[in-house]
């Protein structure tokens, strides 16, 4: 099945039927990706005085509550109410889901213990491509990203100098593989998230930042359809499953 979508003056063809899910979903048959110092999350069957909820137990229904931190255990969007004192909703703010994304893979660099993603590298990967949305891999892409748990383990981050130049080039949804696009202990400056959102002048309350995706080593660097859903919270981050469609040629 195709779609053709039309993007400003340019028509844009793809096999809808062949989505590409970027998501780390919650999965309780094995360990969880997590970080920020909480407990793994929980999937587990509502119980009446003794009785568990189940079919297997003997319910009509499987009837299972969810506990979990969308920031620590699940793919996530955010929105600029991340770090403002108004808890401002990414449901409410995110209003288009359907965006042109160019999908670039970087090798962060290091210095001392840190390990980072520059300005200089950005521009490398992007040139002078004009797209709504970037989606970062990091390297190396292993699929223990999608189990790890990332507390007190120092993950790349974003300079704060590369988050100012997304938002110079009009990208307004960042996505990484990353728990943060931000240092995990930095005195709580978060300088990339505040840059990206420029908290200090116009806030771009329609900018999103989407962390813990995991793109397949399969999935070549260049220009993609970007579906962004997201689970309707009114919250400043909820779970979401981007999903990429290569475009025809």
């Amino acid at each position: 099945m195709k779609a053709v979508v039309e993007y400003n003056s340019r028509k844009i063809t793809v096999n809808i039927s062949e989505p590409i899910d970027i998501s780390i979903p919650i999965d309780m048959s094995k360990n969880n990706v997590n970080a920020w110092y909480i407990d793994d999350p929980e999937i587990k069957a509502e119980t009446s005085g003794d009785f568990e909820i189940s079919v297997a137990n003997g319910a009509v229904v499987n009837f299972n509550s969810i506990h979990f931190n969308p920031h620590s255990h699940v793919t996530h969007t955010e929105c600029v109410g991340h770090i403002t004192e108004k808890v401002h909703s990414v449901n409410k703010n995110l209003k288009y889901f359907i965006f042109l994304a160019e999908v670039v893979t970087i090798v962060p660099e290091s210095k001392g213990e840190d390990f980072f993603i520059s300005e200089k590298q950005l521009k490398i990967a992007l040139k002078n491509k004009k797209r709504d949305a970037v989606v970062i891999r990091t390297l190396p892409n292993l699929p223990d990203k999608k189990s790890m748990n990332y507390s007190n383990t120092n993950p790349p981050y974003l300079l704060e100098e590369a988050a100012i130049y997304l938002r110079e080039k009009g990208i307004k949804h960042l996505l990484i593989d990353l728990p943060s696009v931000d240092k995990e202990k930095d005195d709580g400056k978060l300088l990339a998230h505040n840059a990206f959102w420029n908290t200090s002048g116009d806030i771009r309350f329609n900018a999103t930042i989407t962390e813990f995706i995991y793109v397949p080593n399969s999935v070549e660097d260049g220009e993609y359809l970007l579906n962004l859903m997201i689970a309707p919270f009114e919250n400043d981050a909820t779970p979401s499953k981007p999903v990429l469609y290569q475009i025809e040629k």
